[in-house]
């Protein structure tokens, strides 16, 4: 086990047990939360766990996650918008502490891949998953549009 898998152990033990234990318990608020905290840990994980094995297929899987990840969660955010507009979720910090997270794992791993086409996929994961969460985050405590209204402005 070197630094990288170590890192990747700690992040998917700590978040991964955080996660788990807010989907399967509490308020619909902290459930969506939680969903959208499992991607956010997940996808720096597998780049962690990519550089720790040398294993670049895992790059490819952390961006697709990335990008679909947040989807999802808009996607729950859109079907659950009247449940969720009485109790909106607020996870302002936990946001900004997971993407801080995946900065940080995006820089490292730059940092150690050196430049290239390699370095460039990564700063795409880091874009898509650092914007996708925080406009994913924003879009749950902000609530949807139901499927009657509109919103203008």
């Amino acid at each position: 086990m070197n630094g990288w898998t170590a890192t990747a152990t700690v992040a998917l033990a700590g978040g991964g047990a955080a996660a788990v234990w807010g989907v399967a318990t509490g308020p619909l608020r902290r459930r969506v939360v939680a969903q959208n905290l499992s991607t956010a840990l997940l996808c720096p994980s597998l780049l962690l766990l990519a550089q720790g094995y040398g294993r670049p297929s895992y790059v490819d899987v952390a961006l697709v996650l990335a990008l679909l990840g947040p989807v999802g969660t808009l996607v729950f955010a859109r079907l659950l918008a009247e449940d969720l507009a009485g109790d909106p979720p607020r996870a302002k910090a936990l946001t900004w502490v997971a993407a801080a997270f995946g900065a940080a794992v995006v820089l490292a791993v730059c940092v150690a891949t050196g430049p290239g086409r390699a370095m460039a996929k990564l700063l795409v994961i880091g874009a898509l998953l650092i914007c996708g969460n925080l406009v994913a985050s924003r879009a749950l405590s902000r609530g949807m549009p139901t499927g009657g209204e509109e919103r203008h402005g």
